[in-house]
C-alpha cells in the first residue's frame, strides 16, 4: 500500500504535527475518492458531492469523535499533538473547533501513513467510510 517512494527525511515521530496533516489530509482525499468511486453512481458531480460529506472539516471532526474511544495512547498521543498544532491561519469555511479537530484527524491518519501502519489505517478508513453517516 505504500503509494509513493518518497520517505520523509525524518522519523513520522519527529515530523511536525501540521506536516503529519499535509500527507494525512492526502491519504484521506484518496480513500475518499476510491471509496466514492466504488459506489454505483459515477457522474463527476455526483462524485465530487458524495466526496465533501467526508473531506469538510466538520466530517473530519465527526469522525475523529467516533474514532477516539478506540485509539491506543500512541494514536490519542498524536491527535493531541495535531490538535493543538498552531497552523497560522483561519479556516474560513469551518468552525476553529472543527478546524483543528480535522487537523488532529489527518495528522493521525498522516501519521499511520508514514509509520505502514496500512492495517489500522484501513482499520480505521473503514470505520468512518463504511460505517453509517449521521
Amino acid at each position: 500500500m505504500n503509494l509513493f517512494v518518497y520517505e520523509p527525511a525524518k522519523d513520522a515521530q519527529q515530523l511536525n504535527p501540521l506536516v503529519l496533516a499535509y500527507i494525512g489530509d492526502a491519504v484521506f482525499e484518496m480513500a475518499v475518492r476510491q471509496f466514492v468511486i466504488s459506489r454505483p453512481n459515477h457522474r463527476p458531480n455526483h462524485l465530487h458531492r458524495e466526496a465533501v460529506k467526508f473531506v469538510s472539516a466538520k466530517a473530519q471532526a465527526a469522525a475523529l469523535l467516533k474514532l477516539m474511544p478506540l485509539l491506543s495512547a500512541e494514536e490519542t498521543d498524536i491527535v493531541k499533538r495535531g490538535r493543538n498544532a498552531k497552523s497560522g491561519s483561519i479556516p474560513k469555511n469551518a468552525d476553529v473547533l472543527d478546524y483543528r479537530h480535522s487537523t488532529a484527524f489527518e495528522c493521525l491518519i498522516g501519521y499511520l501513513y508514514y509509520t505502514k501502519r496500512f492495517d489500522r489505517l484501513g482499520e480505521l478508513l473503514a470505520l468512518i467510510l463504511e460505517g453509517p453517516r449521521g
